[in-house]
């Protein structure tokens, strides 16, 4: 039952049908109660109806008394009978709800069992359709077998076709997939099937590109089956045909090296492609190269400077043409290039070098040298090195051999032309020649002042620019007095032939030779040149003064130094020697008679042992430094000259004081008291004479002196160094006879003596 129906039951129930009013009398108020009893129309006449109404209302009267609360328990148990009655509803709706919830969890557990199993059988589906696709896919690789196989089988097949590729691409990739599963049922048969067919289409490729290169070389050979052309249709002939070619083979090359690091077949194809077109290249150019080499050798027989130039220049031409050549056809290198490259530059290293071994000049050598080292090596090779490899192997063979060569003429020219040099009369003309050159400068000095002033007097004149005029006169007049300025020793051809050759021969070398190869030839040929110079020196010595052979050997000296000066090298070498002297004197002490008996001693004095430990020899090193060598002969021979001008000076004044030193020194030790003034040697009279003497040597012999030193030397500063010593020796010797004659002397023996004073020295 509805919520609202029991709030109007029970709202109408708990109504009551009395209402209570207060009666207007009692006449009224027993006629209602009569009414309520219904009884208004009956009428008492008996006690027994008054008992019986009495009952009555009593009874009426405890009914209304209760009603309310029958009415209420009538209500209560209405709403019992109601709860009771949605009790048992809701008893029945549990009930079926649990019947539902039963059912719902048996039908859920069905439909997630099917579900389950849908989804199992959708795995497995797709796992089977996973499987049947890889399975599809391993066997599309056999498959493609039977497709290779036919397509190489056919008549039809072109190495050019389109399909040609991709099918390699897809045989490449069968290989692969079957080489990686080895454990394939029958996989050695299908292997060995697909190298196979590998082989086969590999074949067709070589065949193809190799017939391609041979027919084109037949072709080429029969158009000039010699091999000679000339230079203008060499490159026409040779290289534009080959060009024209590579496009066609190019794709297949490419292909080949892809594959070729990769796959070990595709890399011997690959050698054998860059075999057949070297040899091809080899067959058509070497007897080319050949005849060009023969021509230039016949061209150029007399400058074999000018050859070597031109053979090296074209053979830089063909390894550049080859370089480009084959890169038309191949894009990655081979070392098979550099060896045909190398065995063509051989041909003209072959040509070459019996014509450098045979070469005497020095000069050609040095300047085949230069050619080789710094036009081919450091210009075009270092400019070039990628493409020029093979050429720079052969060039530094070539250069080798002309430096051996050149170092074994140096050796000679050295022992020859230094060394075993026998001068001529002319080369020990001094000081004539250079006297002579000195007064032919002089002539022509004088001829351009001559000259100079007239132009100068026609330049007075001249209405135009006359400031030009006296710059122009002005920078003549300076080159003028430059170039008389020059001695006649300090030209290039005035010096000794020795040191010419000497240092003509160094400067070839320098540049030409390795540094440790220079240093010892640079030793040996300044030793012979000093040694030349001091045998000249002796001569003109011997032939001339004193002076001038002394002045010749420090003249000559001083230019070597300064000529050997820019040459930023280290002129010492080191040399070991053996030094046997242990040996000998352990081999004079064991062949004494008296030690024999030590022979059989056990002991540390055995004779043997003796000999072993103390006859060891030694290895001794020691440097030689040439340009030391040469300041120390410079040194030795200013000294010397130094030393003997003073003795020419003042020669006598020493003498004398070193007798009075000498006798100064034997009265100090105990002898014999002196008076200087009464020995013979010592009179005034004779110191006089000395004295005179060496003034009249002085005033006679210093401009002549002077003017040497001027004449060989020709440099104040060198003149004032050299001279320098020798003028404070000659002051020494006067200041010391001065105080030895104003301790021993009177002034009447002073002004007899009458010795120059310093100012006059």
């Amino acid at each position: 039952m509805p919520i609202e129906d029991l709030c109007s039951l029970s709202s109408r129930s708990l109504q009551s049908p009395f209402t209570a009013t207060v009666p207007a009398s009692t006449e009224d108020v027993l006629l209602k109660g009569f009414q309520t009893l219904d009884m208004e129309n009956d009428r008492i006449e008996t006690a027994q109806q008054f008992f019986a109404w009495f009952a009555k209302l009593q009874s009426n009267m405890d009914q209304d008394d209760s009603i309310k609360y029958r009415k209420t328990r009538d209500d209560l148990n209405c709403y019992q009978e109601q709860c009771d009655a949605i009790l048992k509803d809701v008893s029945a709706a549990l009930e079926h709800l649990d019947s539902l919830q039963k059912q719902y969890l048996f039908v859920s557990n069905k439909t997630g069992t099917l579900h389950e199993a849908c989804e199992q059988l959708l795995k497995e589906q797709s796992e089977l359709v996973d499987l049947a696709e890889s399975i599809q896919q391993k066997l599309s690789y056999f498959n493609e077998l039977e497709n290779i196989n036919t397509k190489l089988n056919s008549p039809t097949l072109s190495v050019n076709s389109e399909g040609f590729i991709p099918m390699l691409s897809k045989l490449d990739d069968c290989i692969e997939y079957v080489s990686s599963h080895p454990n394939f049922k029958d996989y050695p048969v299908y292997l060995a099937k697909f190298k196979q067919c590998l082989s086969k289409a590999m074949h067709f490729m070589k065949i193809h590109i190799v017939n391609t290169m041979q027919n084109l070389t037949s072709q080429l050979t029969k158009r000039d089956p010699m091999g000679l052309t000339n230079a203008d249709n060499a490159f026409t002939l040779y290289y534009v045909k080959f060009r024209a070619v590579a496009p066609k083979v190019r794709s297949l090359i490419e292909q080949i090296e892809q594959r070729a690091e990769k796959i070990p077949e595709y890399h011997q194809l690959l050698d054998e492609i860059h075999q057949c077109y070297h040899d091809q290249r080899e067959q058509l150019l070497s007897p080319s190269i050949r005849s060009t080499i023969t021509d230039l050798t016949n061209q150029n027989s007399k400058d074999h400077c000018a050859l070597v130039r031109s053979g090296c220049a074209f053979m830089v031409h063909v390894c550049q043409d080859e370089h480009q050549l084959y890169n038309e056809f191949f894009s990655k290198p081979t070392p098979k290039l550099d060896e045909l490259l190398e065995k063509l530059c051989v041909s003209l290293y072959d040509v070459l070098r019996p014509l450098i071994i045979h070469i005497v000049h020095l000069e050609t050598l040095s300047e085949l040298c230069s050619i080789l080292k710094n036009e081919m090596l450091e210009d075009h090779v270092h400019n070039n090195a990628a493409q020029l490899g093979a050429f720079d192997a052969v060039v530094k063979q070539m250069l080798e051999d002309v430096q051996e060569r050149l170092v074994y003429r140096t050796h000679i020219y050295i022992q020859t032309d230094i060394t075993g040099y026998n001068p001529a009369p002319g080369d020990l003309a001094y000081p004539e020649k250079l006297e002579m050159m000195e007064r032919i400068a002089q002539s022509l000095k004088e001829e351009q002042m001559k000259q100079m002033s007239q132009e100068s007097m026609f330049s007075d004149v001249q209405l135009e620019d006359p400031d030009g005029r006296r710059n122009s006169n002005a920078g003549s007049v300076e080159a003028s007095s430059l170039q008389t300025s020059i001695s006649p020793a300090d030209l290039h051809g005035m010096w000794y032939p020795t040191v010419r050759r000497t240092l003509v021969c160094l400067s070839k070398l320098y540049r030409c030779i390795d540094r440790a190869v220079f240093q010892g030839l640079s030793q040996e040929a300044l030793s012979a040149c000093i040694q030349s110079l001091l045998k000249a020196s002796d001569i003109i010595l011997k032939n001339k003064t004193q002076i001038d052979g002394q002045l010749f050997l420090i003249k000559h000296l001083l230019i070597m130094r300064e000529q050997i000066a820019p040459f930023h090298t280290d002129f010492a070498i080191k040399e070991i020697s053996l030094d046997l002297k242990k040996t000998r004197d352990a081999a004079f002490k064991i062949l004494n008679p008296k030690a024999v008996p030590k022979f059989f001693r056990l002991n540390s004095h055995n004779a043997i042992l003796e000999f072993l430990l103390e006859g060891t020899p030694e290895i001794k090193e020691h440097y030689i430094d040439s340009k030391k060598e040469v300041d120390r002969h410079l040194k030795f021979s200013c000294e010397q000259f130094i030393q003997q001008q003073t003795q020419i000076f003042v020669g006598n004044p020493e003498e004398f004081l070193t007798k009075v030193a000498a006798l100064k020194t034997m009265a100090i030790q105990g002898g014999p008291t002196y008076s200087l003034s009464q020995q013979p040697w010592a009179q005034p009279a004779k110191i006089n004479d000395i004295v005179m003497a060496t003034y009249r040597v002085m005033k006679s012999k210093l401009p002549s002196t002077l003017q040497s030193m001027s004449l060989y030397l020709a440099n104040r500063d060198t003149e004032f160094i050299l001279f320098k010593p020798v003028r404070n020796n000659i002051q020494q010797v006067f200041q010391r006879l001065h105080a030895l004659l104003q301790e021993e002397y009177s002034g009447e023996d002073l002004q007899i003596i009458a010795c120059p004073s310093m100012e006059q020295v």
